[in-house]
């Protein structure tokens, strides 16, 4: 008589991304990721131009009522580039953060079928916001040239500004995806989530440095320590430092740093203990 087997599943500790099953997995996480990125600019007119127009027309709007309108200071840069800087960062974030805490509910169907890691959903979400950020950085980008060709940025250093650029896009996507990871999870259990998350973004977008530069509260001092609680101010921070090499407050970012750190750690073993009942509660 042949000997039976038995197969335990245990439940992974609280805090392990298991990046090899990741990788296991890299071809459906390839599909998930192409697969919204279809959606999200299916039947549209002008596809990826979007991605393009929506931080274009927010910064024409901030340079006309803020900069010319309200007369606000925007430090040494050019109100154009002040301003776009920022809603590179902040658009990232937020369609990051929206779409990653709603994808365990919107891929329901999937979760209860099959066997897959589920960090690969909220993951593609991100990965989606991060492709419409390489199409508007990319156009960034070309503006900073033209600029700096005209003589609007005579102390610009282009390796500083990639470093800055790229140091800034790692905080926003750590951020991104700790937060994401941890709204993801209770959104399952709580579905109140949805209806608080958007206010919780408009909240934040006036607790972030987008309108205004964080050096407007020098005279108050905590106030600029407690605005550095978020890291998406570090990382705005950290763009507009590239753009003019002005000297750059390091406890901002330790402050900001150990945020981020916090919330990825927070979002992963949240996550991590939610796991297995989410084919039950999606």
């Amino acid at each position: 008589m042949q000997d039976k087997k038995e197969y335990i599943i245990r439940a992974r500790e609280n805090f392990n991304i298991n990046l090899t099953e990741l990788w296991q997995y890299r071809e459906l996480f390839y599909f998930f990721s192409w697969r919204d990125i279809k959606v999200k600019y299916k039947q549209t007119v002008l596809g990826m131009a979007w991605a393009i127009l929506q931080p274009v027309a927010m910064m024409s709007v901030f340079v006309l009522f803020f900069s010319k309108g309200l007369n606000l200071s925007t430090q040494t840069l050019p109100p154009a580039l002040f301003y776009w800087s920022a809603l590179l960062y902040w658009n990232l974030f937020q369609s990051g953060l929206s779409h990653s805490a709603e994808s365990m509910i919107s891929n329901a169907n999937i979760i209860k079928k099959i066997y897959f890691p589920r960090l690969i959903i909220p993951a593609s979400s991100i990965l989606v916001a991060f492709f419409d950020f390489l199409v508007a950085i990319f156009v960034f980008l070309c503006v900073v040239v033209y600029y700096d060709l005209t003589g609007q940025l005579p102390a610009l250093h282009y390796g500083r500004l990639l470093f800055f650029l790229l140091l800034a896009l790692f905080v926003t996507i750590v951020t991104t995806f700790g937060i994401g990871l941890f709204l993801a999870a209770l959104n399952v259990k709580y579905r109140d989530f949805r209806y608080i998350i958007p206010f919780f973004l408009q909240f934040l977008f006036f607790a972030t440095p987008i309108v205004y530069s964080i050096d407007a509260f020098a005279a108050f001092t905590n106030l600029k320590y407690i605005l550095a609680i978020n890291p998406i101010s570090s990382a705005i921070v950290l763009a507009r430092s590239g753009l003019s090499n002005e000297v750059i407050e390091y406890p901002i970012l330790y402050i900001s740093g150990a945020t981020m750190a916090l919330f990825f750690i927070l979002g992963i073993y949240q996550f991590r203990r939610t796991e297995d009942y989410f084919a039950d509660l999606a």
